[in-house]
């Protein structure tokens, strides 16, 4: 592999990396000022980010199974192409039903992109030199993180909600070309196999009714719907138990009690600060009166941290047993959720930022180390396994924690557009999710520090 195919593996992967966090941070901004142009109520613009990531975690096991079966690039490509697409479509969207489709079909160009784009780097880069590669991925994560609100909130004061869609989609036209005319070469999984269509058809719908049916829990269709999934998600279990190529192998939970406590903690941690942003948005730019420049400088503060000391919290997981850094984390963020539970209409900013830097030091101090955690609990055979279990804890996390916002909107709100004469029962619907979040956030601690003491491979 010469050093230009490597660079250009780098770039590509780091590029995909860093759109998808950029994307979904800056629409978050943007929320308000499409439901403003759409007409939109708040339950309908939570699909927005809602669809996305429902897609993505439906689709993300099976991807990666096919991209080992027909190539890891193939399919990172082809991923790319489709997010890229759809990234135009959703910019020329004419309704919010239109946007959240093409929303739904970025989630599954992410799909293609989410595990095929470290695959590729494990592939392309000798042990010697991943540790520098990842590093560089996972910063351009947090780079898309931070600089999301800060862009989005810019370009949706000045140039209005789809320049965020326009100006990203050149970005994925580079990653394209460098994918197509820079990086030779295809790369498989060691063992073949076949990709369990049952197992995924049962995952996919077990998603679709639980996320639906939370949004509409207040109705007995919706109630049906959630205990629908709850149970699809019981026989995917049972079914991948018995499967010969099963998309997850569930046995390693079952038989490593550290490697399911560091999954089960990393779920609850993402259930729990996925949605904040969302909620967030909302409530400084109804209620606050910010405008999207100004919400974006605000909700900047927590990812900057998270960018800042994540690499450190890594580090010091590698001196201190993780756990007890992760549990600290866990901690952090339950209390800084716990005094946002307390917002008001007359809550001082200053305050919020707090709240949030401390959020951003929880999340840091948990991510980097539970992760650290997990990879260290398995045998180098397992590590595709476990990378494929971070990634689904994360995006599992992430619509589940939509899907209780979504919940408590609907409840609280309904179908009624967020106009000062709902505030009251908005306001109350965004204080029960973060006291629901913060109380996860204390579960989570026991679940962090359950997994007992690390020892090293």
């Amino acid at each position: 592999m010469t050093t230009q195919e490597k660079s250009a593996a780098l770039f590509a992967a780091t590029l995909a990396a860093f759109l998808t966090p950029f994307m979904g941070s800056s629409i978050n901004i943007a929320l308000p000022a499409i439901g403003r142009e759409f007409a939109s109520d708040a339950v309908s613009l939570g699909w927005v980010p809602t669809a996305f990531m429902l897609f993505a975690a439906m689709l993300v096991l099976p991807f990666g199974k096919l991209a080992d079966i027909v190539g890891r690039k193939r399919i990172f490509a082809y991923g790319l192409i489709v997010y890229t697409a759809t990234t135009l479509l959703c910019g020329f969207s004419q309704s919010v039903q239109q946007l959240v489709l093409w929303r739904a079909l970025q989630g599954v160009g992410s799909s293609m992109m989410f595990g095929t784009g470290v695959a590729i780097l494990s592939s392309v880069f000798p042990p010697g030199e991943r540790g520098r590669v990842f590093g560089i991925n996972v910063a351009a994560v947090y780079l898309g993180l931070s600089l999301g609100p800060f862009v989005g909130g810019v370009l949706t004061e000045h140039l209005g909600w789809r320049s965020v869609f326009l100006v990203t989609f050149p970005l994925g036209l580079v990653a394209i070309a460098v994918t197509y005319w820079k990086l030779k070469g295809e790369w498989h999984g060691e063992e073949r196999g076949s990709i369990d269509y049952v197992g995924s058809g049962i995952y996919a719908l077990a998603l679709v009714a639980l996320m639906y049916g939370l949004s509409r829990l207040v109705t007995p269709l919706g109630a049906l719907l959630a205990a629908a999934g709850l149970g699809g998600l019981a026989i995917f279990v049972f079914w991948e138990l018995r499967a010969r190529n099963p998309l997850l192998d569930v046995r390693l939970f079952t038989a490593n009690a550290t490697f399911a406590f560091s999954n089960l903690a990393a779920l609850i941690n993402y259930s729990a600060t996925a949605a904040v942003a969302f909620m967030l948005s909302l409530y400084l730019q109804y209620m606050k009166s910010l405008s999207p420049q100004q919400a974006g400088f605000v909700m900047i503060s927590q990812p900057v941290v998270m960018a800042a000391l994540s690499p450190l919290a890594g580090k010091l997981s590698d001196r201190i047993e993780p756990r007890i850094v992760a549990s600290v984390g866990m901690g952090l963020s339950a209390a800084a959720l716990g005094v946002l539970a307390f917002l008001t209409g007359t809550t001082p900013i200053g305050m919020i930022i707090g709240c949030l830097i401390v959020l951003g030091l929880g999340f840091a101090l948990f991510s980097s180390p539970n992760t650290n955690a997990i990879m260290s609990s398995v045998e180098k055979k397992y590590y595709g396994v476990a990378s494929a279990a971070v990634s689904t804890m994360r995006l599992l996390g992430q619509m589940l924690s939509m899907g209780v916002a979504l919940l408590l909107i609907e409840a609280f709100v309904g179908s009624s557009q967020v106009t000062p004469k709902m505030y009251p029962q908005f306001l109350q619907s965004v204080r029960t999710a973060l006291m629901i979040f913060s109380i996860l956030c204390g579960v989570g601690v026991f679940a962090s520090l359950a997994r007992g003491n690390l020892g090293r491979r």
